[in-house]
């Protein structure tokens, strides 16, 4: 009896340390009348990216991605930000469940050829580091109904346009997982201990 309570004891600590060690699912939650709880996800989404392929929700089925908002004359976070997405292309590069999506929210400058030359000048794969272009309100919509962060046109702002400087993870279900500073080492190096973390939640 009593080798029967302490692996109860044991098991109870596992599975309470397993949710622990589990990410939050950010965004409006809802419980079903059968009582499953549904959670906020990314809406369908159809652009084009750097090849000139069409990308979709269809084309992360399965995989983690870190989602951004930039624009490639941005003169002011965005480079920063793509120093720091570099670091995380860099350590899952060869991880073929974890992807990334940059969404320009410039298409009037950033053509697919502009795309194009900017992922090459960061000497990405276009397989791993999707840049994408599309309609101006789509982009913005998608960033600020799906990921939960802002974009917009302001002629007031350098380079014209405002946007978040966030990384979003994605998870396997289309959920928000976390919200990081891309303009901070110390947050995208959370990040990157938050995708193992996720990683490790479909192993």
């Amino acid at each position: 009896m009593k080798q029967f309570l302490v692996l109860l004891i044991g098991l109870a600590v596992i599975a309470c340390e397993s949710q622990q060690d589990r990410l939050k699912i950010y965004g409006r939650s809802e419980v079903t009348d059968s009582g499953d709880t549904v959670y906020h996800k990314i809406a369908d989404f159809k652009f084009v990216n750097q090849d000139s392929n069409w990308i979709t929700q269809d084309t992360f089925k399965d995989k983690i991605y870190v989602a951004d908002f930039f624009f490639t004359s941005c003169p002011t976070i965005c480079p920063i930000m793509k120093t720091q997405m570099l670091r995380v292309y860099d350590k899952f590069e060869n991880n073929p469940d974890v992807l990334i999506l940059s969404h320009s929210i410039d298409p009037k400058h950033d053509s697919v050829a502009v795309l194009k030359e900017f992922a090459d000048r960061l000497g990405v794969s276009s397989d791993k580091w999707h840049f994408i272009t599309g309609q101006k309100e789509d982009i913005f919509k998608v960033g600020q109904t799906s990921y939960m962060v802002s974009a917009s046109e302001d002629p007031t702002a350098p380079g014209g346009y405002l946007h978040s400087g966030a990384f979003i993870l994605i998870d396997k279900e289309r959920r928000v997982r976390g919200l990081y500073d891309g303009t901070k080492p110390e947050a995208v190096d959370k990040l990157m201990l938050d995708i193992d973390r996720l990683l490790k939640e479909y192993e």
